[in-house]
């Protein structure tokens, strides 16, 4: 005689499977699904159910025996109990949740800002240019897409310009290994010492991020005006909750990257989409308080913003009175020529707020990133932050990242980078010339970055064709139509950084080839 109870769910909140059982039957029985006068199964047959032992199923069936839920009787079974003979007790129980089940008031709604982040997810979903990650994922793509392949089609691996993980190799493994070996001492000795466990964060890497960012981008910074987040989007996220207020006008770039475009309408601000060029922003007297910048490499774009636009721009927050959320999301790596300062080097009003993170220029998994602030709003993030993190996160690791910048291994290991990096965009500009896609795209010309920029220079109908044809013979990249606030004309974003040189130029190969078998 099988029965269905809720064990899976309760296995869930309960550890012990006895447990579990005891509370999945008891729920069985106070909601009617296992009604008066059932007979329950033996205890070696719902044992063989659920796949536990005998002992656990005795075990619960005691449980219950002793509260008054079910009855034994030799030689005929388990039972639940009569409803007559239920305890008062346990019938109040019972009625309670019947009522409730029957009759369940309704639940409040959502505040403002989580009614809002649920219609921009599905305006996402719904858009003509949405596509679930996992449809990008490995698995998928074995699944979905290699078996339509035709015996024409490259069978090999997928190879993608989307994304990849960023991995620590060689000597700067090597150090980083030390270094999380002597921050676990560290944060052993300290356990009882409360400035140690601060929410703005490592006392030790907010130093250390203050002397490189003085010594390699001209910025001048106290650890006092530092703050440490999960990575450098719940910055961005925290600093829109308290800049922005409902209808707030803003000024953001297009394209743009647009996780910051979702952060601010779901604080009620209204964006106003700035237009770039080959220079990117182009500064104009915005009425407005808040900008968002990307100019040491703007995103996607990769255009880097001179230093006349930055002067401009910093005279027009000067003038109003705002803020400027600067965004340096990649500008550790570097192949030529010294980079121009970044806005908050040339700030002499304090309006500059400068957004880093170590998830690109360590391991993709290091989720810390770091705003500098005016003292005033570093007390103003650290209050928001501790909200959603009363204690720090990843201790361990940020103390590991203060001793691996310390010692001079963060920097050995951005050299190393930078140097594996630059090959391996020469490869790409030389791939690109060898199989002639300048015939497919206008390509943005750049000394830095992880990424290749280009627009279409054909109908937008072949673009997306073409995307499908392309993954169809194994390789995929970055549709940059996400990023733009307005649309514009189609264009794509090559991740090169992540892969081998061999991988970067079979790539390439296959887009020609794809776009080739087109025509």
């Amino acid at each position: 005689m099988d029965i269905t109870i809720a064990y899976q769910r309760a296995i869930q909140q309960y550890p012990h499977k006895y447990v579990a059982l005891y509370h999945a039957l008891r729920e069985g029985i106070l909601n009617g699904s296992l009604a008066s006068g059932t007979r329950l199964p033996s205890t070696r047959d719902l044992a063989t159910m659920y796949g536990l032992s005998r002992g656990s199923v005795s075990e619960a069936y005691d449980m219950l025996l002793a509260e008054g839920y079910i009855e034994s009787a030799v030689g005929k079974g388990t039972f639940v109990i009569e409803q007559s003979l239920l305890s008062p007790s346990t019938k109040g129980v019972q009625n309670q949740a019947h009522n409730i089940s029957n009759t369940p008031a309704p639940l409040p709604p959502l505040s403002v800002w989580g009614q809002r982040v649920i219609q921009i997810e599905q305006e996402i979903k719904d858009s003509r240019t949405y596509i679930p990650d996992s449809a990008y994922s490995e698995e998928h793509l074995a699944k979905s897409q290699y078996q339509q392949m035709s015996a024409i089609d490259i069978s090999s691996e997928m190879i993608s310009f989307r994304s990849g993980e960023i991995i620590l190799e060689g000597n700067s493994q090597t150090s980083w290994k030390s270094a999380l070996s002597a921050a676990g001492k560290d944060v052993q000795k300290s356990a009882l010492d409360s400035n140690i466990a601060t929410v703005q964060g490592d006392p030790w890497l907010r130093e250390a991020i203050c002397n490189h960012v003085g010594r390699t981008r001209g910025i001048t910074a106290t650890p006092e005006q530092v703050v440490l987040c999960s990575g450098s989007m719940e910055v961005i996220a925290l600093l829109c909750q308290l800049l922005i207020n409902e209808q707030d006008t803003v000024i953001l770039e297009n394209p743009c990257y647009s996780g910051i475009r979702r952060a601010i309408t779901a604080c009620g601000g209204q964006i106003e989409p700035a237009p770039l060029d080959q220079h990117g922003i182009i500064p104009e007297d915005w009425n407005a308080q808040l900008l968002f910048v990307t100019p040491g490499r703007q995103f996607p774009t990769g255009s880097i913003l001179p230093l006349a636009r930055r002067q401009h721009i910093l005279q027009w927050a000067r003038s109003r009175g705002a803020w400027i959320i600067e965004d340096d999301y990649d500008s550790e790596f570097r192949w030529s020529g010294r980079p121009i300062e970044p806005l908050k080097a040339l700030d002499d009003t304090d309006c500059v707020i400068y957004v880093g993170s170590f998830s690109k220029s360590m391991f993709s998994s290091l989720r810390l990133g770091y705003a500098i602030l005016p003292t005033v709003l570093a007390q103003a993030l650290t209050a928001a932050k501790r909200i959603y993190d009363p204690l720090p996160p990843a201790r361990l690791e940020q103390r590991a990242l203060a001793r691996f910048m310390i010692r001079g291994d963060y920097v050995r290991h951005l050299r190393r980078m930078n140097r594996i990096y630059r090959s391996r965009y020469d490869v790409f500009q030389q791939a690109v010339q060898d199989y002639n896609l300048d015939e497919l795209f206008h390509w943005q010309q750049t000394d830095c970055g992880l990424h290749a920029y280009a627009t279409w220079k054909h109908e937008p109908a072949k673009y997306s064709d073409w995307m499908n044809n392309a993954r169809h013979h194994g390789v995929v990249w970055r549709d940059a139509a996400t990023y733009q606030i307005v649309p514009t004309v189609p264009s794509a974003c090559f991740i090169f950084a992540y892969l081998p040189e061999s991988q970067i130029i079979e790539g390439i190969r296959r887009l020609r080839e794809s776009w080739d078998r087109m025509q």
